[in-house]
């Protein structure tokens, strides 16, 4: 059994530190690729369907055009939003998910579920 295709609760008691180190580099690279403030929020507005590139801006709060276009060439470099330019005047860009980005509509949901459960569990402690 090779211990990097198991699930948490599937690991053996007796891991070794090695082991260990080498389970955490999938999530290192999850975080390296989805990590900052901006690109799961890009993601879950994606995760809607083809946006354009100042509706996007619009949906997020605080981000600036500058940091939008870095964020989403990010996306494509790493294949989860694909970038379509209309020969318009004047010129129309939108983008969406990828195929591959679509994967990730499951994960934004959860973290989106998990967001909302915490903001009420804090709030009932206030």
């Amino acid at each position: 059994m090779d211990i990097r295709d198991c699930a948490p609760e599937d690991l053996p008691s007796d891991l070794s530190y090695e082991d260990f180190l080498q389970m955490l580099l999938p999530l290192r690279d999850s975080l390296d690729i989805l990590g900052g403030k901006w690109k799961l929020q890009i993601i879950f507005s994606l995760k809607f369907g083809r946006k354009r590139f100042k509706q996007i801006q619009r949906e997020i709060p605080g981000i600036s055009p500058k940091m939008l276009s870095k964020e989403l060439k990010e996306l494509e470099i790493n294949d989860l939003a694909e970038r379509y330019v209309h020969n318009t005047m004047p010129i129309t860009v939108e983008y969406e998910l990828t195929e591959y980005g679509q994967t990730l509509k499951s994960v934004v949901t959860e973290l989106y579920k998990w967001g909302a459960a915490h903001r009420r569990h804090i709030a009932e402690k206030k």
